[in-house]
């Protein structure tokens, strides 16, 4: 590939245009909104000029509603050899574009699986993609040609291509991405009206399941608006767990011990099951999870904190597996949680310790 242009410059369309043109591919780059398209070609996604031809992938980063109406008017005009889009649902507009009478062999749809709460090219990283998987949906029309077209765009965006059936892909995203959204966002509300007593004691649970509750309402609606029946079907199992859930705590409200045998069996039950299907999400790089021992380390909230943490660590020749840091209510402190091989949790806490820092046991 030596051309491409993008079509939407937020920030999926800004950060692929970032890694195109850092391995010295020639990116285009358009928008509805130019002043949106001159910002990501002033961080260096490519230039806001048209192509003087065909260039040799369109690349279409366009919210879902508006994915088939983009790809069409880009395909009538003969502005690329390959087209594809990034859109986070597949299914739908792939029948819009049949609907309208298109040639789907130079298409492909894609989904690259990485995002951020933030939105805009201001927020696009070259980045972004690294190490994630990069769904490709091809069909027994699409030609090889853009399906290598694709693949050389996930490379170079350094992303794991995975090849899907568009819609299992719908379905499987509104399991593992559209529907949590939604539960994120209803725990999320809960906060909104309480006390703020409450709302001070938050810790790190409630920040970990209401992080993404932080994303953009408009973008989500299309999203949403796109794979309406996955995420409903979802929610109907969800939601008759939570009246299971609710009975079994009423049960534990009970004077009958009977019942309160019951609530106890209900409630172990959700919980048992969720460590059922936690432990199926995939742990570092993809591979099977892991158990990592945690070493916990005291910090002030001071420049260089974390910085000089992890050079002690190196010097102990203990690799950092993961981090979360949880943050102390109304102090400038904090509480540094290192993941490590449980083998080196015990040289990590004896060498950390002799370089003055506490441990919490």
């Amino acid at each position: 590939m030596r051309t491409a242009l993008v079509i939407g410059t937020g920030l999926i369309g800004t950060s692929a245009a970032l890694a195109l043109a850092a391995r010295g591919v020639v990116v285009h780059l358009a928008d509805h909104d130019h002043e949106q398209a001159r910002t990501a070609a002033a961080l260096g996604a490519g230039t806001d000029e048209a192509p003087d031809g065909p260039v040799d992938l369109a690349i279409v980063a366009a919210p879902p509603a508006h994915v088939a109406g983009v790809l069409a008017d880009a395909m009538r005009r003969g502005v690329a050899c390959g087209y594809l889009d990034v859109a986070s649902v597949k299914g739908g507009p792939r029948r819009e574009l049949e609907a309208l009478g298109l040639d789907l062999s130079a298409y492909i749809g894609t989904h690259p699986m990485s995002g951020r709460e933030k939105s805009g090219p201001l927020a696009a990283t070259g980045d972004l993609f690294e190490g994630r998987p990069w769904v490709l949906t091809p069909t027994r029309d699409t030609d090889t040609e853009v399906l290598n077209l694709a693949l050389e765009l996930v490379s170079h965006c350094r992303a794991v291509p995975v090849v899907m059936d568009s819609d299992a892909h719908d379905r499987a995203v509104a399991l593992v991405s559209h529907m949590p959204h939604l539960m994120s966002s209803m725990v999320a509300a809960r906060l909104e009206s309480a006390e703020e007593t409450a709302v001070r004691l938050c810790g790190q649970g409630i920040r970990d399941v209401t992080r993404i509750a932080a994303s953009d309402p408009r973008m989500w609606i299309d999203i949403l608006s796109a794979n309406p029946g996955p995420v409903a079907d979802l929610l109907t199992d969800v939601a008759a767990d939570l009246e299971e859930t609710v009975r079994a705590l009423r049960a534990l409200q009970s004077s009958d011990e009977d019942k309160r045998t019951e609530g106890t069996a209900g409630i172990e039950d959700v919980l048992r099951r969720g460590n059922a299907g936690q432990v199926r999400v995939p742990g570092k790089h993809g591979a099977a999870p892991r158990v990592y021992e945690v070493v916990a380390v005291l910090i002030d909230d001071q420049p260089g904190q974390l910085a000089r943490i992890f050079a002690d660590a190196g010097r102990a020749g203990v690799n950092i597996e993961d981090v979360r840091i949880e943050h102390a209510t109304g102090q400038q402190a904090g509480l540094v949680q290192l993941m490590v091989e449980p083998k080196a949790a015990t040289v990590l806490s004896a060498a950390l310790r002799e370089r003055g820092w506490a441990i919490r046991q």
